[in-house]
């Protein structure tokens, strides 16, 4: 599926909540690796203001993508954020969305 590049050369970028483990299997426990690089990923919350909208956002981001601690309230950057649609059938029931990645979070500066 094709993915989109997101601009937020304009936006204000906060962290809503602090990167969790993402799981591949949630009964397993198996954690959820990145297929180009085999890095584990997690998924963090981010708050994305622009143009006096906020919206706050899931993010899946390989854990060599961020250092240290990302705290809740604290002002990142974003490096190569994407989003695609997917879709997907479970127990006869359709279900769609779009999924967010990224490359980077780094604080600002």
């Amino acid at each position: 599926m094709p993915s989109f590049k997101i601009d937020l050369s304009s936006a204000v970028v906060f962290v809503a909540t602090a990167p969790t483990p993402k799981l591949a299997n949630a009964k397993t426990g198996e954690r959820a690796m990145d297929r180009e690089t085999g890095a584990p990923l997690s998924t963090v919350g981010l708050l994305v203001s622009d143009e006096g909208e906020g919206n706050l956002y899931q993010v899946t981001i390989p854990e060599t993508g961020y250092q240290g601690d990302l705290v809740p309230g604290m002002p990142v950057k974003v490096i190569g954020l994407k989003a695609r649609d997917w879709e997907n059938e479970f127990n006869g029931q359709k279900r769609h969305g779009i999924s967010f990645r990224a490359v980077a979070i780094t604080p600002a500066a």
